[in-house]
């Protein structure tokens, strides 16, 4: 699998610095919080061993529910598939009944199927993306079924490490931004995105700070 190293500490002061100047929230939440790696996962544990395959099911499993609950799902869809760390071949050798009685929905048993058979079969290859653009590995992670913008803009975030990416339809994203902007109302996706125009090309540094706001 290709791989992205995580910004060094320079790489990173120098992301915030840039936040900092062009957003004085960002330069408050900065001084409150330091500077996060935004690309750090480490609610996972060794789950996913490298695998992006791995990762990318887990995201599609976490959709719309806690990350507590998204493990313990996950996790039997392990044992249920025999590996430590789930396989695209390990994956298509499950029926979608057996993912459901992991405790999937239908649609999420479907779309890690589909996700499954999309790799072996050779319509995606999730290990070797870092050749491809932001907006290609966008493009080609919305193409499998049950992947919407938000599991995509995640995986770009925390396995492809890419840096300018805002998942602005994000709840927490938006219960964060209206804290810290003092808005009366939680604002739509497209007003966070419109907000964060000027934080490119650190957005993916921009959204780790929110997300760290969210603990106060």
């Amino acid at each position: 699998m290709e791989t992205t190293a995580s910004p060094t500490a320079s790489e990173r002061l120098a992301a915030y610095v840039y936040l900092g100047l062009r957003d004085p929230v960002l330069a408050h939440l900065t001084a409150r919080w330091g500077r996060p790696d935004p690309f750090a996962w480490p609610a996972v544990g060794r789950r996913l061993a490298g695998s992006n395959l791995a990762a990318l099911a887990l995201h599609i499993v976490g959709q719309q529910i806690s990350t507590a609950a998204a493990l313990t799902i996950y996790d039997r869809v392990r044992v249920a598939a025999g590996v430590d760390t789930l396989t695209a071949p390990a994956l298509a050798a499950l029926t979608v009944d057996r993912l459901r009685e992991a405790g999937l929905s239908r649609a999420k048993a479907l779309a890690l199927s589909e996700l499954a058979h999309a790799q072996v079969e050779g319509r995606i290859d999730l290990e070797h993306m870092d050749h491809l653009s932001d907006a290609q590995a966008f493009d080609a992670l919305v193409a499998l079924r049950g992947v919407g913008p938000w599991s995509a803009q995640v995986f770009l975030i925390s396995q492809l490490h890419r840096p300018d990416v805002l998942p602005s339809a994000d709840v927490g994203l938006r219960v964060a931004v209206q804290r810290q902007w003092r808005l009366p109302d939680r604002p739509a996706a497209r007003e966070v995105e419109e907000r964060g125009r000027p934080w490119s090309p650190y957005r993916t540094y921009a959204a780790a700070l929110l997300w760290a706001s969210l603990s106060e």
